[in-house]
């Protein structure tokens, strides 16, 4: 298990990350082991987050972690005020979400997936693609 340490530093966590490629499922495995080690704490975590500047993002789907290798959100819906927190920032910000989103992704298999997302999941995936495009809530 390789737990990493959060990144707090804003300026590094503005840079859009690189996409992911087969050589990145060691920090795929590391970004899980991070976020199973936070889970009292966190929903989700990006990449860039341990410093690793790839399009990697790790989050809860109920009980089990899931791992997303370049996620993009292809289709979302019904607009909405969320007020999050985020494990290298302070406090909560205001940010507009989607209640239901449809994402592209590559699983840890490599294998390209599509799948809808709706409520907290769908906000928290959002959350981390925001921070692979170096935007901060």
């Amino acid at each position: 298990m390789a737990v990493k340490p959060i990144i707090h530093d804003e300026l590094s966590l503005k840079f859009k990350s690189l996409p992911a490629t087969k050589q990145d499922l060691g920090a795929a495995t590391d970004l899980k082991d991070t976020l199973l080690s936070n889970k009292d704490r966190a929903a989700g975590l990006a990449a860039n987050m341990i410093g690793v500047q790839k399009r990697i993002i790790a989050l809860f789907v109920g009980p089990l972690p899931i791992v997303m290798l370049n996620p993009i959100i292809v289709a979302q819906d019904d607009k909405y005020l969320a007020y999050e927190g985020c494990l290298s920032l302070t406090g909560e910000r205001p940010t507009e979400r989607y209640k239901t989103i449809t994402v592209k992704y590559q699983n840890e298999n490599l294998e390209t997936r599509q799948q809808s997302f709706s409520d907290f999941t769908a906000e928290v995936i959002q959350h981390e693609v925001d921070h692979c495009n170096g935007i901060l809530i």
